[in-house]
């Protein structure tokens, strides 16, 4: 006790000092050359970490000399494309008075020399822009990048989405040297790990609680020369790895799509907001008519009792309630070949989904070319271009969907004959108690449930 007393002030004064993750602080013998570091970076998960190398600068001009910026030139956006949107890191190094390079390419770029010295340490943080041999081998000691991610799990450019998207219940952080072939395959040499609560954690949350921490273990590296050879591999937090790693993936138009027919759609529908924010289903106002919904507040419910497929009792046939469609259950048709209905019903200004397991409610919702309206509103002004009855399918010999199974239901254009009964479906609208199943020769209403459909009935009606 009495020796690391006296011990700490020294090594501070070296800037031997090292944190752990765990919180315990180690001691380094090794010394690099003064800092003259080349900052590439975008963003605001960036910026955070420009600001803390700028202010460790500030503090110890004799530890990091200079600090230059790289980043990618404004893109034109807007209509017509009049506007530039510049990478925000661009102003928060003007506003430090630090040395810009804007660049699409490293290519035919050779390394700056500031006060005619090399740089020595590149750093790209969220940067986007692989950065090359050439320029890696140019510094002395290589190049730093810190990951928002227990790497190698979830790497890629959206881990922070795709954890929430997966519901994980941890996150980390992982400084690394920058390989020199591929994104995120660096040697790891310090990680941090923290729980989740993934039902409550939205991007904005996680991204706030991410950033510092990472900032923090990029300056901490630095301070502990992890960076000068040789390289020691961090495995402190490996054990915290799951069996299956994860990719994460770019985010696109395609990943914010709601898919109601997953098994798990009313968990994922949820986490898939809390990761992307708006998520957007289409509505077939006819066969060859779609517009898009664009949701907001969503969370997951019971199905209410309007919404259960009931099974019948024994000896008795099936009471349907789900197709005894009137007053207060209503469906729109999503998919132009599936053709499979999602049933809802109003819940004060908000509207409930059905979903193979349990239900969404929905507060807001946009529809394609009008504005933000409260979602029984929203869903009321389609019904009004409603062209569309439903029928029960018999589950044997149906084809698996791929989705949530065997298909139960068929959407039918209101004109278009049901397959088996020689008749047309009426265009008018039905009386309340009347069911939407057209007769079509077979007892559709009297099939006996699945085991595992029953089970999950039985559950919702206690």
């Amino acid at each position: 006790m009495v020796s690391l007393v006296f011990t700490k002030p020294i090594a501070r004064r070296l800037n031997f000092s090292r944190f752990t993750p765990n919180g315990f602080k180690l001691y380094s013998t090794k010394v690099s050359k003064p800092l003259r570091i080349l900052f590439c970076g975008s963003d605001e998960f960036s910026i955070a970490s420009l600001q803390a190398i700028h202010a460790a600068h500030q503090r110890n001009p004799d530890f990091i000399k200079s600090i230059d910026v790289f980043c990618r030139p404004g893109k034109r956006a807007g209509r017509s494309l009049k506007k530039i949107r510049e990478v925000p890191i661009k102003a928060v190094a003007q506003e430090l008075g630090l040395t810009l390079h804007e660049r699409d390419t490293f290519t035919g770029w050779p390394l700056p020399k500031p006060e005619n010295e090399p740089i020595n340490l590149i750093v790209a943080v969220s940067f986007g822009l692989f950065v090359p041999v050439r320029i890696l081998e140019a510094a002395e000691y290589g190049g730093l990048n810190v990951h928002p991610s227990l790497l190698p799990d979830y790497r890629g450019p959206a881990p922070l989405q795709r954890m929430l998207i997966k519901k994980s219940k941890g996150c980390g952080i992982t400084l690394q040297t920058l390989h020199t072939k591929y994104f995120d395959h660096g040697k790891i040499l310090a990680q941090q790990w923290f729980p989740l609560e993934p039902n409550i954690m939205t991007y904005q949350k996680l991204f706030d609680i991410v950033t510092p921490k990472a900032a923090k273990l990029l300056v901490d590296g630095l301070r502990s020369r992890l960076f000068v050879p040789p390289l020691e591999e961090d495995a402190t937090w490996q054990h915290k790895l799951p069996e299956k790693l994860s990719h994460a993936s770019k985010i696109t138009p395609a990943d914010k799509r709601i898919f109601w027919q997953m098994k798990s759609a009313a968990t994922d529908i949820p986490a898939r907001q809390r990761a992307l924010g708006r998520l957007w289903t289409s509505v077939l106002i006819n066969p060859d008519t779609p517009k898009r919904l664009v949701f907001e507040d969503s969370e997951t419910v019971n199905r209410p009792t309007e919404l259960i497929d009931r099974s019948p009792e024994k000896g008795k046939a099936r009471t349907d309630l789900l197709l005894g469609i009137g007053s207060s259950v209503h469906f729109f048709v999503e998919d132009q070949e599936l053709r499979q209905p999602v049933f809802y019903i109003e819940d004060g200004p908000a509207v409930i989904f059905r979903t193979p397991f349990k239900a969404i409610r929905v507060q807001r919702i946009t529809i394609e070319g009008q504005g933000t309206k409260d979602a029984s509103k929203a869903m009321a002004s389609l019904r009004l271009e409603d062209a569309w009855r439903v029928r029960r399918l018999p589950r044997k010999g149906l084809p698996r969907t791929g989705l949530s199974g065997t298909c139960i239901f068929e959407a039918l254009p209101k004109t278009t004959d049901v397959e088996g009964s020689g008749s047309k479906v009426a265009s008018a609208e039905p009386p309340a108690a009347r069911s939407l199943v057209e007769g079509s020769g077979e007892q559709l209403l009297e099939e006996i449930p699945s085991q595992e459909q029953s089970k999950e009935e039985n559950v919702e009606t206690k």
